[in-house]
């Protein structure tokens, strides 16, 4: 038995197909409470989730997908959860490894664990990612691991793990409420000084997969890289700001 209370979030958009089988594809066991944030979805994915037994939490305008998982971390955080997985219920990440994300959290050997979709180009490519979104993905991930001073295998995964130290800890609240909030709430983790690890995952690419197209695409990455470039400018302390500090720090003075 888990020690830590760990709640799955399922930022949902039109997943009324699929939730019922991302649900059922999570180990028994491996979790206390899922939780879905409906963004205004157009089907219906509210009442599939509630017949499901999810705890339903229906945004009465879209926020975004950042803004979506804004709710979801906030309710997480208010429902007693030490270890928060966010899991799209689009069925695109495999549901069999939330109990390995937990796991090294869990045994405090890093604070957020992301699933690694690039193990190898074959399989990524294989499974369906489009190649730009691969060639991109490579570019960025690469700038990335340079400009933080990590060495992670991807940072543009969608299934995630956090633990509650590092939720408290980050000002996800000041972040960008569209696609570009997972570059946002990673950086500022790096900034903080938290653990980040991963674990590899095979990702599919189906007509009910959420996906962006190749405009949202670019820019999402031009918004990746200006991240990146305020990162530098805090670090350097040409405009510090407050969202790269942690909580618990935020309002006092920045000293150059």
């Amino acid at each position: 038995m888990n020690k830590e209370k760990i709640i799955i979030v399922m930022p949902a958009y039109n997943a009324a197909k699929t939730v019922k089988q991302t649900l059922e594809a999570i180990p028994r066991g491996s979790y206390d409470e899922a939780i879905l944030v409906d963004d205004l979805s157009k089907d219906n994915t509210v009442e599939v989730a509630r017949e499901l037994g999810l705890k339903v939490i229906v945004h009465e305008k879209n926020k975004g997908y950042g803004g979506n998982q804004k709710t979801c971390y906030n309710a997480a955080l208010e429902a007693g959860a030490d270890i928060v997985v966010m899991l799209h219920p689009d069925y695109q990440y495999d549901p069999r490894l939330v109990p390995f994300l937990t796991g090294l959290i869990s045994a405090g050997v890093c604070d957020i664990m992301l699933a690694n979709r690039i193990r190898t180009r074959k399989e990524a490519l294989k499974g369906g990612m489009p190649f730009y979104k691969y060639f991109f993905n490579r570019c960025l991930t690469i700038t990335e691991n340079i400009v933080l001073g990590l060495n992670l295998g991807e940072y543009h995964t969608g299934y995630r793990a956090f633990s509650r130290k590092a939720l408290e800890m980050i000002n996800y609240e000041l972040d960008s409420d569209d696609f570009v909030f997972d570059q946002h709430i990673l950086v500022q983790a790096a900034a903080c000084g938290l653990r980040i690890g991963e674990i590899p995952v095979p990702a599919k690419y189906f007509d009910e997969a959420s996906s962006i197209n190749f405009r949202r695409s670019f820019k999402y990455g031009l918004e990746t890289l200006w991240i990146l470039c305020r990162y530098i400018f805090h670090k350097l302390h040409i405009a510090p700001s407050e969202m790269f500090r942690p909580k618990e720090t935020a309002g006092t003075e920045i000293k150059n």
